[in-house]
C-alpha cells in the first residue's frame, strides 16, 4: 500500500505542477507585477527557512503568514492561497522521505489523508472567494492559535502519546473526523502539524508516527487546495514561487543533514512573533471595519 500511495502522490503532484504551469503560461496568474516571474531573494529565504523548520517539525504556515505580514511581503487575503501554491512542492517531498523512513499503520495513513484532503477540498472554495477582513480576523485567530499550541507544547502540557503505530475503530472513526476538520481549517491557513501532534498523541500513538500522517495528509490536501485557490486567482506568484524555489533544498538539508534541533528555543520565538502577527493582522482587519462603517451608513 505503501507504493500505492507513493504513485497517487506523484501522480497528484504532476497534476499540480501541471495546473500551475498552464494557470501561467495563460496569463491567469494573480500577481499584479510586470516582467521577470523570477521571485526576490526575500521571497526565497522565507521558502527556505520556513520549509526547513517545518522538516523539523515547527510547521510553516505561522511562521509564513507572520513573515509575510510583517514585511507586507503578500497580501492579507492572498496569503493562505500563496501558502498553498508555494509550499506544496516542498511538502510533497516530505511526504515521501518521511512516509518511507517512518514504520505505520498503512490503513491509518490512508484514512486519515483522504479525510483531510476532503476536507481540504471543501474549505478552499470557502476561502477563496471570503472577503480580507474575513480572511484576516480568520487568520489572526488561527495565528492566535498557533502560538497556545507552541506555549502547550513547550510547557509540557501536550500529551507524550504510546507505542501504536496505528488505530482500529472508534480510535480511527475520530482520527478520520479530526483529520477532516484539520484539512478544511487548513485552507485557512491554521497549520495542522502542531494539532496533530497533539490528537495523535492523545489516541494512544507513537508521536514519531505523527510526522508521516501530518506531513503524508499535507501533501495531499495542499495540491487540491492550491489548484483551487489557483483557479480562483487567490495567491501571489512571485512570493509562491520563492516558497517553492527555497523550500525544496531546506527540505533536504533539514531531513539528511540537520535532523535535529533544539527546537524547545525555536518554538518561543515562534510564539513571539506569531502573537505580534496575530495582532496585527486583526488591527487590520479592526480599522478595515471603521473605514467601511461610515460606507454602511453614508
Amino acid at each position: 500500500m505503501r507504493v500505492v500511495l507513493f504513485v497517487l502522490l506523484a501522480g497528484l503532484g504532476l497534476v499540480f505542477v501541471g495546473g500551475w504551469v498552464k494557470s501561467v503560461r495563460g496569463g491567469r496568474e494573480s500577481t499584479a507585477e510586470e516582467g521577470s516571474k523570477l521571485p526576490s531573494p526575500l521571497q526565497a529565504a522565507i521558502g527556505f527557512v520556513t520549509n526547513f523548520f517545518d522538516t523539523l517539525g515547527i510547521g510553516s504556515f505561522a511562521p509564513t503568514t507572520s513573515w509575510f505580514k510583517l514585511q507586507n511581503v503578500v497580501p492579507d487575503q492572498r496569503i493562505p492561497g500563496t501558502m498553498h501554491v508555494g509550499h506544496t512542492p516542498p511538502v510533497i517531498v516530505q511526504a515521501f522521505i518521511f512516509i518511507a523512513i517512518i514504520q505505520v499503520d498503512m490503513v491509518t495513513l490512508a484514512s486519515m489523508i483522504g479525510a483531510s484532503v476532503l476536507g481540504a477540498w471543501l474549505g478552499a472554495g470557502v476561502v477563496a472567494n471570503w472577503p480580507r477582513r474575513n480572511i484576516q480576523i480568520g487568520m489572526g485567530i488561527a495565528l492566535l492559535l498557533a502560538a497556545v499550541t507552541f506555549v502547550a507544547a513547550n510547557l509540557g502540557f501536550a500529551p507524550v502519546g504510546g507505542e501504536a503505530i496505528g488505530l482500529r475503530g472508534v480510535g480511527l472513526g475520530v482520527a478520520a473526523v479530526t483529520s477532516f476538520i484539520l484539512g478544511a481549517l487548513m485552507t485557512l491557513g491554521i497549520g495542522m502539524y502542531a494539532p496533530s501532534m497533539i490528537i495523535i498523541s492523545l489516541l494512544g500513538m507513537n508521536p514519531a508516527v505523527a510526522f508521516p500522517i501530518m506531513m503524508g495528509s499535507s501533501a495531499f490536501l495542499m495540491p487540491v487546495a492550491a489548484l483551487r485557490f489557483i483557479k480562483a486567482g487567490a495567491y501571489e506568484l512571485r512570493p509562491a514561487i520563492g516558497l517553492a524555489l527555497g523550500g525544496l533544498p531546506a527540505v533536504l538539508i533539514a531531513a539528511f543533514i540537520v535532523k535535529s534541533l533544539p527546537l524547545e528555543t525555536m518554538r518561543w520565538l515562534v510564539v513571539v512573533v506569531v502573537s505580534y502577527a496575530a495582532i496585527m493582522m486583526l488591527r487590520s482587519a479592526y480599522l478595515e471595519s471603521l473605514e467601511t462603517v461610515p460606507q454602511a451608513s453614508a
